[in-house]
Formats: structure tokens, C-alpha cells, sequence
């Protein structure tokens, strides 16, 4: 007898609700049949899994504003697989992003200084919230692996001189790489092993208001393969190094850097903010020994909630993940009530957190990509497999099987009606039903026949 768990969100009110076969609309005699038949013997890429990123703000609202048992349900809530969604890759900033309440990186200096040989460096400010989050969210869920991604290396290292804009110095990139090191060496120390980091987060831009840089391909092909790499090997760190970390529309980013640094680089970093997810399958068949990994997406203001905002997250992701990606990472593990805090000058933020922590009222509130995310991470567990289902523009799908052998399949209708669908796991139809307009689905098989 088959043990099948199914999760339904209908997009506007009801979110990741456990429901039973015999809850589930009935299919229509009239409508036409979706057969979504899983095919094990097809097998794509491993998952590492889903998450999001415990920024300066996010850490900050999560440690110090919510109440202590607040803390912890909320913790319970994001990383546990059993009481939660298990969330498994959390992709940090290294040093001040946006989501920040000051500029900072590792290594100030006063106006005019540098420090060729990081004296200097130190972790202080991430020790504060940042580090304990960190700990008791792989207490939870020791599966969790942790990427760095800096915004801006310290100021004096730059053409600018300041955190924003400007390009790396020649001189320094050594002094850079030996940056890494020293972050990774201050994390493993604190039992948080740094399992991927990217050399600049969204290489090809360079806001006015906020950290930055721009680090051009050859640049980062250099830094990576006489820098980066050989000071990672000459420490003993297995870290892997992951290109680019930015839209799907400029595929030619990675593309140069594998060619010129392929043996130094183990895969691409990519986010959603322009082009389409099919730029990481171009990039995967030109080298199919890298990895794809998908690391920053977030929801905002300029998706109208509810449905709309709910479906981009659904459609968009299993898009993602068909597209050979081992992971799916959204972007502020929380933000408040003014979608903040923000770097001062930033302007008014337009980007939603997976909770909402309200700094006034101390309220805590899941917002939609918490649901959405979940009918991923929840029954999508870390080393989990990808494997062949059908997919359309109507009802879209994507399967894994985990390592325990339960088949997890998620579908999001993405038409403007009703769809009959059923879905086939080993040769037989665990659920036929009719999925509303919009609405996502995921089903688990845990059982055999």
C-alpha cells in the first residue's frame, strides 16, 4: 500500500494545505486529461536543495526584534523538514548588500589606508546575528549547505575608493583572494563550513545607492584562476568556486569564464531578474561538467500579489529546476513592514522577504513565497534526483526521487481554468483531480506497491 502525502495552494487564500485524495475536486467527465507519468528511468541533476538568505536585515529582524519564542517557532518553521519546510541552501552576503542597515565589509580602513595584509579583517559584525542564525539553523537541518556572495570587496580595494561602484584594482586581486580565505577560515571556526561561494554578486552592475561592482569576465577569469583557486589550494580549501551569479539574459558572462578558467571554476551562479531560465541549460550542454545553480530571486511590489506573485514563484521555479539547476534560492529571509531595512540612500525598497517582521508591533507574518517554496523544499529533500515528467504551458511539472526512494512531484496549473490531471508514479495513478486556475500541487509517494 502506498503512503501518499499531497500538499494543494489554490494561489489566493488557501496555501500549502495537507489534504487527503477524497478532499480533491473531482475530475470533470467533460474536461480534457493531463497525464503527468514520471519516468525513473531518466535521471538529470542532484539537488542541494531551497532557501534564501539571512542578509544584515534579515538577521537583525529574526535576532533582535522578534521575541525569543518567536525566534524559535520561526526557526523551526524555516529549517525543520518534519515541523517545517526544511530549508537546506542559505546564500549569505559577504559583508553589506542592499539589505543592510550601514555599509560594511570585513576589512575598513580610514579614508586613504589600506591593509595589503588584512590585519584588520574580522567577522565582529556577523557574530552579532548573522553567525548564531546560522547555528541553530544547521542544529535543525544539518544538511544545510551555506554559500558567500560579496556585494563590494572593502573600499580602498576599488577604483572608487568606496563600497560603491568602481572595479577591482589589479594590485589587490591577491589581497582579495587571500579575503576569501580569511572569510572561510573565520566561518569554519564557528563549525560553519562555507560550501560555495561566487566571486561578485551581479557582476555586471553597479548601482549608484548601494554596494557594488562591476567585475568584468576576463577579470573574473583571472582573479578566479591566478588568484582565487591557487589560494584556495595552497590552504587546503575545498570550497567550490561558482562564475558570474547573475541574469539568465547575459549567457556569454559564463560562457568566457569557462572557457578560460574551466578547470578552476566547479559551476554557474544565475538570477531571475531578466532573460529566461533556458540560458542555464545553454550554458549546461556547453559544459555539462558544471554545475548550475540558481541563487537569488526575490518577489516584490512590482508583481501584484496575490496570484500573480504566488504563480511567478511556482512557474518560475520549476522552470529552474528543469533547467538543471541543484538549487532555488529567494533572496531576504525576512524584511519588515517597509520592506527594509536598507543601506542609508537607498530609497524606498519594492522587494517582500519570506516572513515579514514588523519592527513596531513585533508581528510575524509568512508571506507567499514561504508557501511557495515549500511545495518544493518540503518533500524535495537535499540529494534528491531529478527525473523525467511532462511539461507544458498548461500544467507544469517537475519530479525527484529522494534518496529514502519516495517519488515528490510538483504541479502548478498555469492556465486561466480548470485542468483535469492525473499523475502516474510507478506505472500507477496515485491521483486524478481537477486543478484550479493558477493553483499548485505537489504530491508525495513515500510507499511501494
Amino acid at each position: 500500500m502506498r503512503d501518499i502525502t499531497i500538499y494543494q495552494s489554490n494561489g489566493e487564500d488557501e496555501l500549502f494545505v495537507e489534504k487527503k485524495k477524497e478532499q480533491l475536486d473531482a475530475v470533470s467527465p467533460a474536461g480534457k486529461l493531463h497525464q503527468i507519468e514520471v519516468d525513473e528511468r531518466v535521471a538529470y541533476q542532484e539537488m542541494d536543495g531551497f532557501g534564501a538568505s539571512f542578509t544584515d536585515s534579515s538577521a537583525y529582524l529574526i535576532h533582535r526584534i522578534l521575541e525569543p519564542e518567536q525566534r524559535t517557532a520561526l526557526m523551526r518553521k524555516l529549517f525543520d523538514a518534519e515541523e517545517g519546510i526544511g530549508l537546506s541552501v542559505l546564500r549569505n552576503p559577504m559583508g553589506a548588500s542592499d539589505y543592510a542597515r550601514d555599509f560594511y565589509s570585513y576589512n575598513d580602513m580610514p579614508e586613504g589606508e589600506t591593509d595589503v595584509e588584512l590585519k584588520h579583517f574580522s567577522i565582529a559584525h556577523d557574530e552579532e546575528d548573522i553567525v548564531p542564525l546560522l547555528q541553530e539553523a544547521l542544529r535543525l537541518n544539518p544538511d544545510i549547505k551555506l554559500m558567500g556572495s560579496p556585494w563590494s570587496p572593502p573600499g580602498w580595494m576599488k577604483t572608487s575608493g568606496s563600497m560603491i561602484g568602481g572595479e577591482l584594482k589589479k594590485e589587490y586581486y591577491p589581497v582579495y583572494a587571500n579575503y576569501f580565505v580569511r572569510y572561510l577560515q573565520a566561518y569554519g571556526r564557528y563549525g560553519l563550513p562555507i560550501y560555495a561561494v561566487t566571486p561578485q554578486n551581479e557582476a555586471l552592475y553597479s548601482p549608484g545607492h548601494y554596494p557594488g561592482m562591476i567585475m568584468k569576465p576576463e577579470v573574473q577569469s583571472d582573479f578566479i584562476k591566478n588568484h582565487l583557486k591557487p589560494q584556495f589550494r595552497e590552504n587546503g580549501i575545498t570550497t567550490k568556486i561558482l562564475c558570474y551569479d547573475h541574469n539568465w539574459d547575459e549567457p556569454g558572462y559564463p560562457l568566457e569564464v569557462l572557457e578560460k578558467a574551466r578547470d578552476e571554476v566547479d559551476g554557474v551562479a544565475w538570477h531571475w531578474y531578466g532573460g529566461a531560465p533556458s540560458a542555464q541549460t545553454d550554458v549546461y550542454e556547453a559544459y555539462p561538467d558544471k554545475e548550475v545553480h540558481f541563487t537569488e530571486g526575490s518577489g516584490g511590489e512590482w508583481i501584484p500579489a496575490f496570484e500573480p506573485a504566488f504563480s511567478n514563484v511556482m512557474r518560475t521555479g520549476i522552470e529552474i529546476l528543469r533547467n538543471y539547476s541543484k538549487s532555488f534560492v529567494l533572496w531576504n529571509m525576512a524584511l519588515d513592514e517597509k520592506n527594509g531595512p536598507t543601506v542609508p540612500g537607498f530609497g524606498q525598497s519594492t522587494c517582500r522577504g519570506i516572513v515579514t517582521v514588523n519592527q513596531q508591533s513585533r508581528e510575524l507574518t509568512y508571506t507567499l513565497d514561504y508557501y511557495a517554496l515549500a511545495h518544493f523544499s518540503k518533500c524535495i529533500r537535499p540529494k534528491a534526483v531529478r527525473i523525467a515528467s511532462p511539461s507544458n504551458e498548461k500544467i507544469r511539472s517537475v519530479a525527484f526521487r529522494n534518496v529514502d526512494g519516495s517519488v515528490a512531484v510538483v504541479l502548478f496549473n498555469d492556465s486561466e481554468s480548470p485542468e483535469n490531471t492525473s499523475v502516474i508514479v510507478r506505472g500507477n495513478e496515485v491521483v486524478s483531480l481537477e486543478m484550479p486556475a493558477k493553483s499548485a500541487l505537489t504530491v508525495m509517494v513515500k510507499g511501494q506497491e
